[in-house]
């Protein structure tokens, strides 16, 4: 239709006009101003209301109601028919009370799947809901029971990355990257009570810490002195553990064959500095030991599978992450113990340290340590129980 859109005059009226009955829902109550009026907009005002408006006026204001019924008389259509001609006009509470219902139907689905009353799973709902990601999932139709079937089927048995999707989502890609991948995560860092991941390698670590590999190559265990034979990888642990060096194995080069450690404990420790330094001082001297660098990677689950008669002395940081790591290290493996991670070890430790963060985790192997870490409120790191460690790795001499 011709008329109003097209007479400069009309411009940002009518744009103040579609602002109000779109946030509004449609309703005529309520006025609209122009600042700065031109003499344009001036003499349309005094067309529409029928009152003088001086050209010194800096602000203008006319009702809806009476714009609408100006356009009623000079144009034969409402205040809403003129604003569609150009644009369709949404309904923002309606839509708001849409992406409501659909919010709720999200998280009921959600709340229906295997992980649905666990403290983490509601937190990361709960979180979605509050930054507005789950408006963001419904207004853009990423589909969300992907999300949910992905979380449904965790943790897997070390299943490499596009066997999982394909099993789960009928596409091996499908959790290469985009969306979908995003939100899985997200979910799995407060699954993991860890930071959202920042790099390829702290995805990584995640999706292993739940039974997915991304990649058998990447995915890898530091060891040092691990007494071993049967194939490729044993002749190299082999050779490795007579010159007292530290190694690295992949979970392709652990998958090759056969292996078989011969002996009867391997110390494990999460940081490098540790392996470092009994290399450094003890070479092919040092007790058999693997270090996890973190969370055990599937190399590391692997590479201790094959010590199924041995003890297994396991250990972390002093810290929350670490009590949680140290525990799902022993209800994994039946012949791990704790190595230094008690609470009597704690406290000759502790004094200084960066401030304990995170949620308490309990120590069940020793109730004392979750009280005394939530006592002290510091974290240890494994550096500085070196001495101790150290000693604890010197091998007897025969």
């Amino acid at each position: 239709m011709s008329g109003p859109p097209e007479d400069p005059g009309w411009v940002r009226l009518l744009a103040a006009a579609r602002r109000s009955l779109e946030r509004s829902g449609g309703s005529l109550d309520g006025s609209i101003s122009v600042t700065a009026p031109t003499e344009a907009e001036r003499l349309v005002v005094i067309g529409v209301t029928g009152a003088h408006r001086s050209a010194t006026a800096q602000r203008l204001t006319v009702s809806l109601a009476e714009l609408d019924a100006f356009l009623r008389a000079a144009h034969g259509a409402s205040l809403a028919d003129v604003l569609s001609v150009t644009k369709p006009l949404r309904n923002r509470p309606g839509e708001l009370k849409q992406e409501a219902v659909a919010r709720d139907a999200l998280l009921s689905i959600a709340r229906e799947g295997r992980h649905g009353t666990a403290g983490w799973y509601e937190e990361w709902l709960e979180g979605m809901r509050r930054d507005g990601t789950l408006t963001r999932v419904i207004r853009t139709g990423l589909p969300f029971t992907e999300v949910v079937r992905v979380l449904d089927a965790l943790p897997a048995a070390d299943e490499p990355m596009p066997v999982f999707a394909e099993r789960v989502l009928d596409d091996t890609k499908a959790l290469a990257d985009g969306a979908v991948r995003g939100l899985v995560l997200r979910a799995l860092a407060a699954w993991q009570e860890v930071a959202a991941p920042a790099n390829t390698e702290q995805e990584r670590a995640l999706w292993e810490s739940v039974g997915v590999v991304p990649d058998d190559l990447a995915s890898q265990v530091l060891v040092l002195n691990l007494p071993a034979s049967g194939g490729l990888v044993g002749s190299w642990l082999g050779q490795a553990r007579q010159a007292g060096v530290p190694m690295r194995l992949t979970l392709h080069q652990l998958r090759l064959g056969p292996l078989r450690l011969e002996c009867d404990e391997i110390f494990v420790c999460e940081n490098p500095a540790v392996l470092r330094a009994a290399a450094a001082r003890f070479g092919p001297g040092a007790r058999p030991l693997a270090c996890t660098e973190g969370t055990p990677s599937a190399a590391a689950h692997q590479l201790l599978r094959y010590a199924a008669d041995a003890t297994i002395r396991w250990r972390n940081d002093f810290d929350w992450v670490g009590l949680r790591l140290t525990a799902a290290a022993l209800a994994r493996y039946p012949n791990a113990v704790p190595w230094r991670m008690t609470g009597d070890d704690y406290l000759r430790a502790a004094g200084s340290g960066p401030a304990l963060l995170g949620t308490r985790a309990e120590s069940p192997w020793d109730p004392t340590l979750a009280d005394a870490l939530s006592r002290v409120g510091r974290a240890v790191m494994e550096e500085r129980l070196l001495d101790d460690l150290l000693s604890d790795l010197a091998r007897p001499r025969p």
